[in-house]
This record gives C-alpha cells, sequence and structure tokens, in this order.
C-alpha cells in the first residue's frame, strides 16, 4: 500500500500540510519534495486561505533526505539524483513566492534537509526541545538544501560555517536566540500554542499579510534606500484601495 508522503487540508483559512512519512522520520524523497512544492503552491496561492501551516507527522519534523533514495539515486546516474535536490530546492523556493504566510512547527528532530526547511519557512515555531542541525558534516557530506546560502544570511558568516562543519546540535530555546526561529515553545503547551498563533494570522487581513510578504522579500534583495521606496509605494497603494480602505475604517472606528 502506497501512502501519500504530502498530506494536505484545507482548515477554514488555514491551509495545513503535513510530511507524511513517519516511519523514516519524514525523510525527503524526489516524490516528496515534488508533492511538497505543489501543495505550498496551491494552498499559499488559494484565495480562501490566510496562512500555511506545515508539520511533521509521528512527533518529528524531518530527517532530510532519504539515505536508501540518495543510494539509489546515485547508482542511476547525476541526472536521477539532480532530481531530489532539485525538487526539495524548488519546494523551499516556493515558500517565499507564494502569497500566503508560511509556518513551519518544528519538533523532534530537524536534521539537514528538515532543517534547511525549517530555515526556508516565512515563520518557525519551534519546540523547545526539537534537536535541530545542519548534520551534513557527520556524514561526510554538503548542504544541498539551502543551508549554505541562508544560513549565513540569517545568524552571519561565523555562526552558519561553525555550524555546519561542526554539525553541532542547537535546541529549540537556542534557534529562538540565535534568530532562526520566531518562537520557542513549551512541551507541555507546544501544539496549543501553535493553533493559537496561526489561528491569530487566519483571522488577519489576508491581504495586507500578503503585502507585508512581498515587500520584505522584495526588500531583502535591494539596498536599504530602495528597500523603503519599495515599502512607501506599497503602503500608498494598499490604503487607496478597497482592502486598505477597510482597515482604515477600523482605526477611524476606534478612534485611532
Amino acid at each position: 500500500m502506497t501512502t501519500t508522503p504530502v498530506l494536505t487540508e484545507r482548515d477554514g483559512a488555514i491551509g495545513r500540510i503535513t510530511l507524511n512519512r513517519p516511519e523514516s522520520m519524514n525523510a525527503i524523497t524526489v516524490e516528496m519534495g515534488s508533492h511538497l512544492e505543489q501543495a505550498i503552491r496551491a494552498l499559499g496561492n488559494d484565495p480562501a486561505i490566510h496562512v500555511v501551516l506545515i508539520r511533521g507527522a509521528g512527533g518529528n519534523f524531518c530527517v532530510g533526505g532519504d539515505f536508501r533514495e540518495v543510494e539509489r539515486l546515485r547508482g542511476e546516474g547525476r541526472h536521477s539524483l539532480q532530481a531530489l535536490f532539485d525538487n526539495f530546492s524548488h519546494a523551499c523556493a516556493a515558500i517565499s513566492e507564494v502569497e500566503a504566510p508560511v509556518v513551519v512547527a518544528v519538533e523532534g528532530n530537524a536534521m539537514a534537509g528538515g532543517f534547511e526547511l525549517m530555515l526556508a519557512a516565512d515563520i518557525a515555531l519551534v519546540h523547545e526541545a526539537a534537536r535541530l542541525a545542519d548534520n551534513h558534516a557527520n556524514f561526510g557530506q554538503i548542504p544541498g538544501g539551502g543551508s549554505s546560502q541562508r544560513l549565513p544570511r540569517l545568524v552571519g558568516r561565523q555562526r552558519a560555517l561553525g555550524l555546519i562543519l561542526s554539525g553541532e546540535r542547537l535546541t529549540g530555546a537556542q534557534a529562538a536566540q540565535w534568530g532562526l526561529a520566531y518562537r520557542s515553545l513549551p512541551a507541555d503547551s507546544f501544539d496549543e500554542a501553535v493553533e493559537s498563533f496561526v489561528a491569530a494570522l487566519a483571522a488577519k487581513s489576508r491581504a495586507a499579510a500578503v503585502t507585508t510578504k512581498r515587500v520584505v522579500y522584495a526588500g531583502l534583495e535591494e539596498p536599504l534606500k530602495r528597500g523603503l521606496q519599495i515599502e512607501s509605494d506599497a503602503v500608498v497603494e494598499f490604503i487607496a484601495g478597497d482592502a486598505g480602505a477597510a482597515g482604515v475604517a477600523q482605526f477611524k472606528d476606534r478612534g485611532a
């Protein structure tokens, strides 16, 4: 019996994605990477979805590439091996490209590709006892899902190289301290805290969230002066439009 590697659900304004290979701690395969990209794009660009939540089945987020699949693909040649990394890379890239904010809820193990998927998220919520690492070096490998590029941009060259070359683990609390996660959540209320957070995002204006996300990512590619102009242009366009008018009315009603 074939198990679908990625499950999706539309739950009101929340789009839910579950990495569904719990027997292998949600290790990444060619098929999973392809399904994940499709799920992110379908939910993230759905006008009815305000936020997308990605979780792993079975108490783990994701331990990276499936070594059995990697070995098989090596035997088939570079073209087959390339598909594994291309599919996963496209899935990670889709997060910044879709409209709705994408949140990952990380518990258990998030290693190698799983860690890299966390880095690609718009917002990461991590269990305080999560085990997080780019552990490629522990197996004589190098990153292939974005760590070498996203991690230095998030934490700086020193910490990025130290973490990648040592293969050392971080806890959820450390990830939050480093700026790799928005929040580290306590074990006894992890699920409730995740649900509360995404429900709060889902209740807010989708148009405002979509525009804010777009402006943030556009600005990251530009010098500060140009980024500020992007923001200025966006806010004028937004407030002048129908979506912005509703927000202005709310402020007026509150006497702000």
